[in-house]
């Protein structure tokens, strides 16, 4: 059996990685949503580690929703980035600072 430690350690790399992916690259709008979703998942590793260790369902079905809704978030934040991609021709995130009606 693998200890909690262990999925504890990986979350935390995880989410450093993100966190790094985020800070380090402020150029690519889809690279920095990549990095929200890796965020979110070693979030949700966490909630399913603990769940299991705790030998209780409430983290697991927790995660079914957070899952669902980051389903939507990335549906809605891809269909935005296509219509910024038609609109301006890049996806350069110092090109889309501007707010021209």
């Amino acid at each position: 059996m693998i200890p909690l430690s262990n999925f504890l350690v990986l979350a935390a790399v995880m989410f450093c990685i993100s966190m790094a992916g985020i800070f380090l690259n402020r150029k690519n709008l889809l690279i920095l949503l990549m990095c929200i979703e890796l965020m979110l998942l070693s979030v949700n590793l966490n909630f399913v580690a603990f769940s299991h260790y705790l030998q209780d369902i409430s983290g697991q079905v927790f995660v079914f929703f957070i899952l669902t809704v980051a389903a939507a978030e990335s549906a809605i934040g891809l269909a935005i980035l296509v219509v910024l991609f038609r609109n301006r021709k890049t996806i350069n995130v110092q090109a889309l600072d501007t707010m021209k009606g």
